[in-house]
């Protein structure tokens, strides 16, 4: 169990953590010559079934908030510490205020130095924090008088935090693994070390982790050469655990500050905005639309605005869901706290967690939008996907849903199935589909072949890439192929070359088209891979230019031609050998360039090119291709173009 100190100047935090664990926590030789912490100290102590309690100390100046912030940042328990001479003080009272607004609930408080007051100032000071934590997050806890300096009551509170500590649950190392560093030094022997709390996951020597957000010297890529895990050396550390990393890599200790992240490479996603829910203190300001704030995140402290979204202005004790804008990149996931800061950097002014890490551009504030994000605070994830995929015709990429929600391999899919979602792989992703949006997808499917039947009847079909932007423009590819697939193995829809149509549709080519195309068809059969232009058929035939023309965009509508450019017909069967080329290009050499191919179907002569150029550019306008500059790539799904290659 981790525990975090908090509390006023010169109440004696640091003093109480030593008598608890015999540690001094204030390690800068300036703490120790001025006698104030300063920065987050460090404190551990042994527990009778052999595990390790741990005390974060923070410093209690108003100036130092900042480093108070990224101590409190993944504590499990509070220790209040408050003097009874003094009182609740100022410091008492924000830190009290920041605590609440992390979500903390689980604490104690230390009425410290009860050896200098008199009985009755003990018994005010008592009911002082009673109505200091009213209405708080840790109203309720108890209360432990103690002289941290001389020792009486401390055995009672060590007691307490002992038992606390047996009866805590070890936190669930869920999701992947993500460290805030708060420290980051040299050792010898070591190489840089980081230090920081473990929010989730679990990490141990020899993984591979980044450190991000991207720095001076980018996002970095290190391994864990050892570690040490609640001031003990071990194998492995995981959530909820202080962990000294040694990390090795192409990078030196300056790359490092406090603030970035070690994470699993799968969350190492810098981002300068989120939205979330926060919540305005009692008797803070109003926040205001685009007002500059501090952001508290992690261990992190970044200048950004806080835009609201569902109301004009947030006053004292009111929630509202807004999005931060940040100036410059951090990392964060669903569900981590942060803590808003006025300008400067004087006053509380709101505090909450992240919802959403991948927020849209536009409609922030449209009904759907905000009822998603009211679907986002439920800690299940379920209903958020669930509402997701209901919502999204183009499928929900579930790499990044994971990542959002942190959710390792056997978590996610055990959602998938709860979900109910219908999956498409999608390169090395895959795509989440409801039930009702699949089915939703093969009816406007089939409604567009219906009505494109009825539009042109002597059309065999629609080409699958037309299909598809028919069908929904924003679908992918792959999911297309996999809607289509399963509609051809159910007899839903059939396919003739390259044409997708009912089955119950034939195309019909009039008896006086099939006896001109059976007479001009061999000057096309001559040189199937550069047949003559429709002027080249005219003069070859004497068959009018126009007729030839109105012909060949009538048999291309059936199947039998593809306008591979303009007044240039190719047979169907001159494309499927073009299209075995092209994939055989491409499994010797890895991609098609206009060259090769002009050297296989024309000859090294030199001729051919801007042919077989414009033969390249046909195959990347049906989606038999790809163009990536000069080269040509065939596309994933390119084995559902298998009639190119009959």
């Amino acid at each position: 169990m981790l525990i975090g100190t908090a509390g006023h100047i010169d109440h004696g935090k640091t003093t109480l953590v030593k008598a608890l664990t015999g540690v001094d926590a204030d390690r800068l030789p300036e703490e120790k010559a001025r006698g104030i912490t300063l920065d987050l100290g460090y404190a551990y102590t042994a527990l009778a079934d052999g595990s390790v309690l741990g005390f974060v100390d923070v410093p209690g100046h108003e100036k130092l908030i900042h480093n108070m912030l990224a101590g409190a940042t993944g504590i499990d328990f509070v220790l209040l510490v408050i003097a009874a001479d003094d009182g609740p003080m100022p410091q008492t009272r924000e830190h009290l205020e920041l605590l609440d607004l992390l979500g903390l609930t689980r604490g104690a408080v230390a009425l410290n130095k009860i050896d200098v007051v008199t009985p009755q100032r003990l018994a005010e000071a008592q009911a002082e924090v009673a109505a200091l934590l009213a209405g708080t997050g840790l109203a309720g806890s108890p209360v432990f008088p103690l002289s941290a300096r001389g020792g009486e009551g401390v055995p009672a509170l060590r007691a307490h935090l002992d038992a606390v500590a047996a009866g805590t649950a070890r936190a669930l190392a869920q999701g992947r693994f993500r460290l805030a560093i708060d420290r980051c030094f040299s050792l010898a022997g070591a190489g840089t070390v980081v230090t920081g709390t473990a929010h989730s996951g679990k990490v141990g020597a020899g993984d591979t982790v980044i450190v991000s957000p991207p720095g001076r010297s980018g996002q970095l890529r290190a391994r864990v050469r050892s570690l040490h895990v609640q001031d003990r050396p071990a194998q492995q550390g995981q959530a909820g655990e202080r962990c000294a990393l040694a990390l090795v890599g192409d990078f030196e200790k300056r790359d490092i500050e406090r603030g970035m992240w070690v994470v699993d490479p799968a969350l190492a996603i810098p981002l300068r905005r989120f939205q979330g829910e926060l919540r305005v203190p009692p008797g803070q300001a109003a926040l205001r639309h685009l007002q500059t704030v501090h952001v508290h995140l992690g261990a992190e402290d970044i200048m950004g605005r806080v835009a609201l979204l569902d109301c004009a202005e947030a006053g004292a004790g009111e929630a509202a869901l807004v999005e931060i804008l940040l100036e410059r990149e951090t990392l964060a996931l669903r569900g981590d706290r942060f803590v808003l800061r006025d300008a400067g950097a004087q006053r509380s002014v709101g505090g909450g967690r992240v919802l959403d890490i991948f927020p849209p551009t536009r409609h922030k504030r449209s009904a759907e939008r905000l009822a998603l994000l009211a679907a986002m605070r439920d800690n299940d994830p379920l209903p958020t996907l669930s509402l997701l995929a209901a919502r999204t015709g183009a499928g929900v990429d579930l790499a990044r849903f994971a990542a959002a929600w942190n959710l390792a391999a056997p978590e996610a899919e055990a959602l998938w199935a709860r979900a109910g979602l219908t999956l498409v792989r999608d390169g090395e992703g895959r795509l989440g589909f409801a039930g009702a949006a699949w089915s939703a997808l093969e009816r406007r499917l089939l409604d567009v072949l219906a009505r494109e039947h009825e539009r042109a009847p002597d059309l065999t079909g629609v080409e699958r890439e037309r299909l598809r932007r028919m069908t929904s423009a924003n679908l992918p590819r792959a999911a297309f192929d996999a809607l289509v697939g399963e509609l051809l193995a159910a007899g839903g829809i059939a396919q003739t070359r390259a044409w997708l149509h009912l089955p119950g549709h034939v195309a019909s080519v009039s008896a006086g088209d099939r006896d001109l195309f059976t007479v001009l068809k061999p000057l096309l059969d001559a040189a199937p891979f550069n047949p003559p232009r429709v002027r080249d058929v005219f003069r070859a035939s004497g068959t009018a230019e126009d007729v030839v023309r109105q012909l060949f965009r009538r048999m291309a509508r059936g199947g039998e031609l593809y306008p591979v450019a303009h007044d240039h017909y190719f047979t169907a069967a001159a494309v499927a050998n073009l299209a075995a080329i092209v994939r055989r290009l491409n499994a010797e050499r890895g991609m098609a360039r206009a060259a090769d191919l002009r050297d296989i179907i024309y000859g090294d002569g030199g001729g051919g090119r801007k042919v077989a150029i414009q033969i390249l550019e046909f195959f990347d306008r049906i989606g038999y291709t790809r163009r990536v500059r000069d080269e040509h790539l065939l596309r994933g799904g390119a084995t559902t173009h298998a009639w190119l290659d009959e």
